[in-house]
């Protein structure tokens, strides 16, 4: 079976058209046992809850066992409050929990003169192809994989094999292949398709993972006001439906500005921003829109952390985001062999810096101003700042705060922000 089904739709396609749609997707089908691997909680908007919860009904009323695991990557798993706001009523006892550096076997690897093809000849070492051992595992005749196809620092557009590769991949390939996308620079990445990264994964996949029955389920979401509004949903086999989910995201996903914004105010949601790993989306998301010389607000309250693990957390702290060619530099000098062997920290260090281009002031309440500075940000008090750039009062988009001109994202991990005078698709 080869599916590709779609639907499109302006306002947002009904909890009872997914449904159905979800439903078709299971017929002709003789299951015995499901794996699901949705986004974790980071990946809220995706809308994939819902549509795990869908499958999981839809499969447990016919006998069918169904295993689910969170595409955690490199975050903290998924906490039982967290689970039953995204999951609803499925039981907590049934998630699976991934360990990115244990729960890994390796398929074979991306040749280095591959690599060296797809990356332009910047990154040149092999890559090994790592996915969870239960992708493997041959009593699972049907691995369904939802996610939201969005703009991303590293791919370009997220999910598809991303969602294997990185969500429940290895260390090796989870750190490379954020390291190539860092090295080939994520602004010629993000809002498009055939990147580096992508046509890496895409390799892996044909390669590798041919045998096994995965059925991706992508959606193209929006959340005004944090109403999930799911524009899209794709359902295959292969590629196909990732290639329209995409054209779908770049219309839905991507706002233009029709100049670089010189003041940028962006909110982080404290229930899913807990750490600058994840609370960078702000710089990933925006960095091709900040005017040169332009300041970027971010208005932080739950952000606790600045990794996900105390390793990763110790390498920001003693490295820093200090630009692109510091890193690179640092990376291959003799001391730095603690990120080496973590380039996926190393890739983030590169993401969450400005290059020097814009200044990034972080705006916290549990991380000392000494700490965030240590890392290179500005600081400032959240509840001062939050006073004047108050984001229950802002609208999306320009604002005019004390006779200035603002621009206000409420959430920066549902679009990609460009400046269109230097933007060619």
């Amino acid at each position: 079976m080869n599916i590709f089904e779609t639907a499109k739709t302006a306002e947002g396609l009904s909890n009872h058209e997914i449904a159905k749609l979800l439903e078709r997707s299971l017929e002709g089908r003789e299951l015995k046992n499901v794996l699901i691997i949705p986004p974790d909680f980071t990946r809220f908007h995706s809308n994939a809850g819902y549509i795990t919860q869908v499958y999981y009904r839809l499969l447990t009323q016919r006998g069918v066992g169904v295993d689910i695991m969170p595409a955690l990557g490199t975050h903290v798993p998924v906490s039982e409050p967290q689970w039953k706001t995204m999951f609803g009523d499925i039981p907590y006892s049934k998630m699976i929990v991934h360990n990115w550096r244990t729960d890994a076997v390796k398929l074979g690897e991306v040749p280095a003169d591959v690599v060296a093809e797809i990356s332009g000849g910047l990154w040149k070492d092999p890559v090994s192809v790592e996915v969870n051992r239960r992708i493997m595992d041959e009593k699972y005749d049907l691995i369904i994989s939802p996610g939201q196809v969005v703009p991303h620092e590293v791919i370009g557009m997220a999910n598809h094999a991303k969602n294997l590769f990185v969500g429940v991949g290895g260390s090796d390939m989870i750190n490379k292949s954020h390291m190539i996308g860092a090295v080939c620079g994520m602004e010629e990445a993000m809002g498009r398709d055939h990147t580096p990264v992508r046509r890496l994964f895409d390799y892996a996949l044909e390669k590798y993972m041919q045998s096994r029955p995965i059925l991706w389920v992508l959606t193209v979401n929006t959340a005004p006001g944090g109403n999930i509004l799911s524009h899209g949903l794709f359902i295959g086999e292969g590629r196909e439906c990732l290639t329209e989910a995409v054209k779908l995201a770049q219309e839905k996903n991507i706002d233009y500005v029709e100049r670089g914004i010189k003041k940028c105010v962006v909110y982080l949601e404290p229930s899913e921003f807990t750490s600058t790993w994840l609370g960078n989306k702000s710089v990933y998301r925006t960095r091709m829109a900040m005017a040169d010389g332009g300041e970027l607000i971010v208005l932080a309250p739950g952000v606790h952390q600045f990794g996900e693990d105390k390793a990763v957390d110790g390498l920001i702290r003693k490295y820093g985001y200090r630009g692109r060619l510091h890193t690179l530099e640092v990376f291959n000098s003799p001391e730095a062999e603690d990120l080496r062997s973590n380039m996926g920290a190393a890739a983030h260090l590169i993401h969450g810096s400005s290059d020097g281009r814009f200044s990034i002031t972080y705006c916290v309440k549990e991380i000392s101003r000494a700490e965030v500075e240590g890392v290179g940000f500005k600081a400032a008090s959240y509840d001062e700042m939050a006073a004047k750039y108050d984001p229950e009062k802002l609208r999306y988009g320009y604002n005019t705060v004390d006779g200035e001109e603002i621009y206000f994202i409420p959430n920066p991990a549902l679009g990609l922000w460009i400046n269109k005078e230097k933007f060619n698709a």
